[in-house]
């Protein structure tokens, strides 16, 4: 299958070259590799420079922005920015992180996945981060859940589900409208790979206020948005996140915040998320 990597990259110049790296040496190679510069101020720049005149079907973008770094819109208004640079006879496009190694047969099986079933939309592997020497699964969200720093998406399902939206939230809303449109999420425990900076290391109260603002604009509601920042705030071992999740929420609320999402949309995302809390209660 023909598939195209975007990657959104700000400051990177510790880990880019060893995510081209690993891209470089998949066993199925990507057909094009689109790096969005966006405005960094150390040698990203320069370095993807040089894999580009290695590497024909690696480009570099460069873009100016005074967003700030807040989870969701300036990575997302960065992997618009390449997008707009790519054709669409691909297969299936990738959203990735620049501070990953991707293990040489990764798309080779995300390939797979996409091929055994027609109506498979998102497909993904699992995060590591290191810890006292080891690598540890990056635990944050269930085992059925792709993590935002590798999303891939058959062509099909990108367009049906309207592209990422550069909001706080878009790596969730894009999984619960792949399931809207009855298109099946893919993980696959054997493709381990290496996140070399923690998920929401730099990220500020703002950023945290952000999270319960898109709880709201999925249409979670108040008790489910509770349940979901109080599992969260707990697998990130931070308890008072709990607290500014819910200040987010609330604030969104009294400001009248758009949804992401259409009313019969939140109506099946609010369903959904009962309807798997239910499952896993009686589960346990």
């Amino acid at each position: 299958m023909k598939y195209y990597i975007i990657i959104p990259t700000f400051n990177e110049e510790k880990f880019i070259s060893l995510t081209l790296q690993s891209l470089v040496e998949q066993t199925v190679l990507p057909s094009k590799v689109v790096v969005v510069n966006d405005g960094s101020t150390d040698k990203t720049r320069e370095i993807v420079q040089s894999f580009v005149e290695k590497y024909t079907f690696i480009s570099l973008v460069n873009k100016t922005s005074e967003a700030i770094h807040l989870p969701g819109s300036k990575v997302i208004q960065a992997f618009n920015k390449g997008l707009e640079t790519i054709d669409d006879h691909f297969d299936f496009i990738v959203k990735a992180d620049a501070d990953l190694i991707f293990p040489p047969n990764y798309f080779e099986k995300i390939s797979n996945h996409f091929q055994s079933d027609n109506r498979v939309g998102m497909a993904g592997g699992f995060c590591y981060i290191e810890k006292n020497g080891e690598w540890v699964l990056e635990n944050l969200t269930d085992k059925d859940h792709i993590r935002g720093a590798i999303k891939a998406y058959r062509k099909e399902t990108f367009k049906q589900i309207g592209g990422l939206k550069p909001e706080m939230g878009w790596d969730t809303v894009d999984e619960l409208l792949c399931k809207f449109y009855q298109w099946k999420v893919v993980t696959n425990e054997t493709l381990q790979v290496k996140h070399l900076k923690p998920t929401g290391a730099n990220y500020n109260q703002a950023a945290r206020f952000k999270q319960g603002e898109a709880f709201y604009r999925l249409g979670y509601g108040f008790w489910i948005t509770a349940i979901a920042s109080l599992k969260l705030a707990l697998l990130k071992k931070k308890p008072f996140l709990f607290f500014d999740y819910l200040k987010g929420f609330w604030k969104a609320k009294r400001s009248k915040k758009p949804l992401l999402v259409t009313a019969e949309q939140a109506k099946f995302i609010r369903n959904y998320r009962w309807e798997k809390m239910k499952g896993k209660l009686f589960s346990s």
